[in-house]
């Protein structure tokens, strides 16, 4: 028999707190690849990094957030742990290929159009390894056109974000950025969930594994904590505080002085000679 699905069980709560944790994680991701950019000197692998596991568990904990709200009204749901996991470790990994090409290589055509399929078909893949995490009485099945427009979005988005870390400079822009990837990687996330049915064995509300609450909002403390800790070595560092534009007016006002010294002795000299 067929389940009756319900992606919204607790109404809008699960889609804005998700909306919001993706949010967050493409804006720090994007300033972390900006902070490369900027400072050439700066230890480039360590940001590229922290940009990656920022939108990964970004991406990822939007995903969890928004199945706490999924429910099969005919039968209970559990997660498997390991599966789980494993769908943010490929996140971050994936997200990080993309990155580091972007990081080293740039924006041209070929590399940002490679790391945006990488990175897309990454968080496609978070999306429906944390799917098949999903235990409960019955068989899940996808619609394969609605599958495909998912990944497509998971792309595009994925493209979209990465030129955005690579090509916008300011912290309103990047904020603006990293709004539309919320939307993007939402949008990909219900788009997939609408390609889902689930057939059911029979009324037996039986399952395996655990709980969504007793394992999503525990596993969840993690990549939340994680975000916030990445959130204040941002804010703290002077060059994303500054900004660009202020960073090198303030690095100029620096050289001024020393740049000006060297001209007072030939100055000296002459006056002596003149004497």
């Amino acid at each position: 028999m067929e389940g009756t699905i319900d992606g919204f069980r607790y109404g809008v709560v699960t889609p804005v707190a998700a909306f919001v944790m993706a949010c967050l994680g493409g804006a720090l991701g994007l300033r972390c690849i900006v902070r490369t950019l900027l400072d050439g000197g700066s230890w480039k692998p360590g940001w590229l990094a922290l940009g990656a596991a920022s939108i990964g568990c970004g991406i990822w904990t939007m995903h969890f957030i928004a199945m706490i709200g999924f429910q099969v009204e005919e039968t209970r749901i559990g997660y498997h742990v390991g599966l789980t996991v494993l769908s943010l470790a490929v996140a971050v990994a994936v997200v990080g290929v993309g990155v580091f090409i972007v990081g080293y290589r740039g924006a041209g055509r070929g590399a940002l159009s490679l790391a945006g399929v990488v990175t897309g078909i990454g968080v496609a893949a978070m999306h429906y390894l944390g799917m098949a995490a999903l235990q409960l009485n019955g068989d899940i099945e996808y619609a394969p056109s609605t599958v495909a427009l998912s990944v497509l979005i998971a792309v595009v988005a994925a493209t979209a974000a990465l030129w955005a870390a690579v090509t916008i400079r300011g912290f309103l822009t990047s904020l603006g950025a990293s709004l539309v990837m919320g939307v993007a990687v939402s949008g990909m996330h219900y788009t997939a969930m609408a390609a889902v049915s689930v057939h059911v064995h029979g009324s037996s509300s039986s399952w395996a594994g655990d709980s969504p609450t007793s394992l999503l909002l525990p596993m969840l403390i993690g990549p939340v904590v994680f975000l916030l800790l990445a959130g204040v070595v941002v804010m703290f560092d002077p060059l994303l505080v500054l900004g660009d534009g202020e960073w090198n007016r303030g690095a100029g006002s620096g050289r001024t002085g020393p740049a000006e010294e060297p001209v007072n002795p030939p100055a000296v000299r002459r006056s002596w000679s003149g004497g």
